[in-house]
């Protein structure tokens, strides 16, 4: 017997911190039923990357823009005790396929949303991949170049582990309780949360003025996703994958319109080229330049700040991340940091009793 076994799990996840999360539950027992769009998950191009983050699941294939499709997913979630998913905030109300509407029908339904800045804030609706989640928490140093393809995606990682935790939490309260709750767990804010438990004296400082000479642009795996120098000597961090509109989107507020139409698969044939055409158009503004350009277009950019620029930044204050920490539920909040007991201080005292 796994510690899980019997728990159902809807995952309704793509690429990696959502199947990664499924895929910690289903390792311990848990029974994933992992929803796909019409033909599949676009993670499964890149096979073998997809195998490693869906083992033990089971697979199905739904159009939750048909009547059928939704109501199927309805039917699977009312006889579940988790559902999770990893739309971009709101879409999944307008599928159908909401918190609200799910936990009406199954009130002890936990519901976890994954998403890159969480479900609210000033960063909400801002697209984004791991690359622009480190650059916004400080988790990037001051010297970041583009990750490799081989470079560990640290904010993916971390936001699908503590989404488990939260899950397996919330399972227990709702087992006991007879009701579910809705996680909102921005990967970001798992980040901006550790980085807010480094002593500030040995968070990054403010950024020194840049030298005579930058440094040449290192190509990251992909046109458009990595660490990009601007002309002040600051950074920002693109991060574009494989979506067609973000590429496009990018291309146009850089003023690199011909190749705003370039498919995914020719822009893997031309990398040093195309982010090197990026990299020279972004060198030529300003940090503030570039941030107001590419987010008024919709691309996914992030400036790389210090941790004293984090601290200050309305959108994880706006979340509660610092005080109360990463994970976000309805029902049953998390506490608000608390004082610090004094050595030895509840000497003789036993556990605590509950009074509701």
């Amino acid at each position: 017997m796994a510690p899980l076994d019997g728990l159902r799990v809807l995952d309704l996840t793509m690429w990696r911190p959502g199947p990664y999360t499924t895929q910690l539950l289903a390792q311990l027992g848990a029974d994933v039923i992992k929803v796909e769009p019409p033909g599949g998950e676009p993670m499964r191009m890149f096979q073998g990357h997809f195998d490693l983050l869906n083992r033990r699941k089971r697979s199905i294939v739904l159009d939750l823009k048909s009547d059928e499709g939704r109501e199927r997913c309805l039917e699977l979630a009312a006889d579940a005790e988790v559902f999770v998913e990893g739309f971009r905030p709101g879409v999944a109300d307008r599928l159908g396929v909401g918190d609200a509407v799910l936990r009406a029908r199954n009130p002890r339904l936990v519901y976890c949303s994954i998403s890159g800045y969480g479900a609210d804030g000033p960063l909400a609706q801002v697209p984004g991949h791991d690359v622009n989640y480190r650059a916004y928490t400080a988790t990037l140093p001051p010297d970041a170049v583009s990750p490799s393809l081989e470079e560990l995606p640290v904010a993916d990682m971390s936001a699908a582990t503590m989404a488990a935790f939260a899950i397996t939490a919330a399972c227990l309260k709702a087992r006991a309780t007879g009701k579910g709750d809705r996680i909102d767990l921005g990967m970001a804010d798992v980040l901006a949360h550790w980085t807010s438990t480094v002593p500030e004296a040995l968070r990054p400082q403010p950024a020194t003025p840049p030298p005579p000479r930058p440094a040449p642009h290192v190509t990251g795996p992909v046109p458009g996703y990595g660490v990009y120098a601007t002309k002040d000597g600051l950074k920002i961090t693109l991060g574009v994958v494989s979506e067609e509109r973000l590429w496009a989107a990018t291309c146009r507020a850089l003023g690199l319109d011909g190749a705003a139409d370039v498919p995914f698969a020719e822009r893997l044939g031309r990398v040093a080229e195309l982010d090197g055409e990026v990299a020279a158009a972004i060198a030529r503004l300003t940090r503030d330049e570039a941030m107001e350009r590419l987010s008024a277009a919709g691309a996914p950019v992030a400036p790389l700040l210090t941790g004293a620029e984090m601290l200050d930044l309305d959108h994880f204050r706006a979340r509660g991340v610092l005080d109360a920490g990463p994970v976000r539920t309805a029902a049953h909040p998390p506490l608000p940091g608390g004082r610090v007991a004094g050595l030895d201080e509840h000497r003789g005292e036993g556990w605590r009793h509950l009074t509701d």
